[in-house]
């Protein structure tokens, strides 16, 4: 990526007035400026005591908020605790607070402080929404936001920028879900590490907002470091329905913008797409699922709860009730989206229909509620459908665009909404302002010293990592297959309650895979040896939990050997001190087996030196390596990012 020519991409262009540390017309790393942070209470807790850990008054950034949507439900004291400290660390710090029951952290973003030509980081691999505004929008871990908010650079390898052109327009009852699920059937779900997708071509200007943001969230199940749109009429327009026209800046591709790589999408000849279990990579046709019977469907979450999704689905059901065997449920993703439904009877349409309405919040995706009944299928609009992400592992969970959900709750079978398609929503001149559940916006970034910071029970100290040692005594705490999730390590769900203390969380790390790998951990640690993680192709991927390493971290693990990691889960090992192997031949995955004694001795000159390990098996000496910038040997040296303050 050369930021010094004339004709520049979005990518380059943002990048380029955010640049602070490297040279993007090298393949380096490079530091940029962070203007925007986001937090959810999953993961905000734990960012926000790292932060308090800086010493630092409040926040450095132009806008940060604090969202709660993950942890709603309130069943026992913790996650109503949790949020009292939230909302007491916003207002200390000069933090915006978006109370629960406001919405999803995505959709209000988009709503109400995206800006083009800005940058966002955020606590949830989802944050790339912002995309859909031509702003780039980065997930990362805690850690790396408290950073940001204390005026530190984010940090990235100089990106390679994919153009994805897209041409001619959408039919109807084809909408932007099937167009992310056309690119991830092309790029899957690894593989994509390092890459920016830009969205270009003059399909773009065919797309409203909402569809764009579809579009970009889910690009983080390609495992990119994040998708964006170009700034345009669009964009303008839909800014100047929220009220907030000034925010508005046209970015354009220059005419003879260079990429790295071009991929043509034909938005014409489109048609429905899902997702079938277990990956959001793996992707068949509606119309080859026809027929199949669904016993549950839900319609919303971060990826498909707009105005334009939910009214969709009104349209489609309106004067109909849906099969008396299927269970449907709806959550929007803001109160903005509910005032419209109310307003133009869509509420009403929905509720006759039979649907049951569901707080504005994460909930079903996350497993956080709504799992379905033991082995039943899920048609699902949200974005991820890992085993056993629902709350039940032996659900089958289809990711499906509105159209294909709504036409579907009808009959209670796989539809094609292609055949009775509905009329296609216009985007609102103006949308109504409600912003009474964002508190401390008149303080925001300014900070309230005299604010108490509140403590429940739950809220636990963050534990430091230790400088890595010469050599160690080592175990294979683990050896895991491909595509292993943050869902994996860290489970949500009923789990996610213990975010904020480490040592309850880390009971849970690989219950799905191993529940005696905490008993195992510590009983390695007490006889004096640290743990390994050993794992396939794309280890980490999905969410952006950064409590998938810490806690791990805590249990003294001190290296993962993987045949290849994505990026959040790279970054977040570092940031807690764990060196991020991988094999130089995949092959030598196999010469490894579970609970396997050996010696790591002289990691620490491999990590300060060029990154190749050589590691004596049973089964022979492996090869392996990591690619390390000085600033992340820095870290990994010294125990991770806290241990180096």
């Amino acid at each position: 990526m050369k930021t010094m020519k004339k004709q520049m991409n979005v990518v380059e262009k943002i990048l380029a007035a955010h640049l602070v540390e490297g040279d993007a017309s090298k393949d380096s790393e490079l530091g940029i400026r962070i203007d925007q942070t986001l937090t959810q209470d999953a993961t905000g807790t734990m960012a926000y005591l790292q932060f308090e850990s800086m010493g630092v008054n409040r926040v450095k950034t132009d806008v940060s908020v604090s969202y709660v949507d993950h942890n709603t439900v309130q069943i026992g004291f913790e996650n109503a605790d949790d949020h009292d400290f939230l909302q007491s660390v916003a207002k200390k710090y000069g933090i915006i607070y978006s109370k629960a029951g406001n919405g999803i952290c995505h959709q209000l973003h988009l709503e109400r402080f995206g800006k083009p030509g800005t940058t966002l980081l955020g606590s949830d691999s989802h944050t790339p929404t912002g995309g859909g505004i031509g702003q780039i929008a980065i997930g990362a871990g805690g850690i790396d936001i408290a950073v940001a908010m204390a005026g530190g650079a984010f940090h990235i390898p100089t990106p390679k920028v994919r153009a994805i052109v897209l041409k001619g327009k959408l039919k109807k009852g084809v909408s932007a879900k099937d167009v992310i699920l056309k690119v991830l059937e092309k790029f899957g779900t690894k593989g994509n590490v390092g890459w920016i997708f830009e969205y270009t071509g003059p399909g773009v200007a065919t797309l409203d907002v909402p569809s764009r943001a579809t579009i970009t969230n889910m690009g983080a199940e390609l495992g990119v470091t994040t998708s964006v749109f170009p700034s345009d009429k669009v964009t303008k327009q839909f800014l100047a329905a929220q009220g907030r026209a000034e925010d508005f800046v046209e970015i354009l591709p220059d005419r003879g913008a260079k990429y790295d790589d071009t991929f043509t999408v034909d938005l014409s000849k489109l048609e429905p797409l899902m997702a079938a279990p277990h990956s959001p990579g793996n992707i068949v046709t509606v119309k080859s699922m026809k027929g199949k019977k669904v016993n549950q469907i839900m319609i919303g979450s971060c990826t498909n709860s707009s105005y334009r999704d939910i009214r969709t689905v009104a349209l489609y059901l309106k004067g109909k009730h849906v099969a008396d065997d299927v269970e449907v449920g709806i959550a929007c993703g803001s109160r903005q989206v509910i005032d419209m439904l109310a307003k133009d009877g869509s509420l009403g349409i929905l509720h006759r229909a039979g649907c049951r309405m569901l707080e504005n919040a994460c909930g079903f995706c996350i497993g956080a509620h709504m799992s379905p009944r033991t082995g039943a299928i899920s048609l699902r609009t949200n974005n991820r459908n890992f085993e056993g992400r629902s709350g039940t592992k032996s659900a089958g969970v289809y990711l499906v665009s509105p159209e294909t959900a709504a036409a579907s709750a009808l009959t209670g079978k796989i539809e094609l909404p292609t055949l009775n398609p509905v009329a296609s929503v216009p985007s609102p001149k103006k949308f109504p302002i409600d912003d009474s559940m964002f508190l401390y916006r008149s303080t925001s970034g300014k900070g309230v010293r005299a604010a108490k910071i509140v403590r429940g029970p739950n809220i636990a100290q963050v534990p430091k990592g230790e400088k890595l040692a010469e050599t160690y005594d080592a175990v294979c705490a683990i050896k895991v297959g491909d595509k292993i999730t943050t869902d994996h390590i860290m489970p949500a769900g009923a789990r996610l309650k213990f975010r904020s203390n480490i040592p309850e969380y880390a009971k849970f790390v690989f219950e799905p895979c191993d529940p005696k790998f905490h008993d195992n951990c510590l009983a390695n640690k007490t006889a004096g040896a640290v743990n390994v993680i050993v794992a396939g192709e794309s280890y980490g991927q999905g969410s952006s939990r950064e409590h998938a390493a810490l806690c791990p971290m805590y249990l003294g693990v001190k290296a993962v050997f993987a045949k290849s990691i994505e990026r959040i889960h790279r970054a977040n090992l570092i940031n807690f001190g764990i060196v991020p192997f991988e094999f130089v031949n995949p092959s030598d995955y196999d010469k490894i087996v579970a609970g396997e004694k050996f010696e790591l001795k002289g990691i620490r000159d491999a990590v300060a030196g060029d990154g190749v390990f050589e590691l004596k098996t049973k089964k022979g000496v492996i090869a392996l390596k990591t690619r390390l910038s000085d600033r992340e040997k820095h870290l990994i040296l010294c125990g991770g990012l806290l241990a180096s303050l």
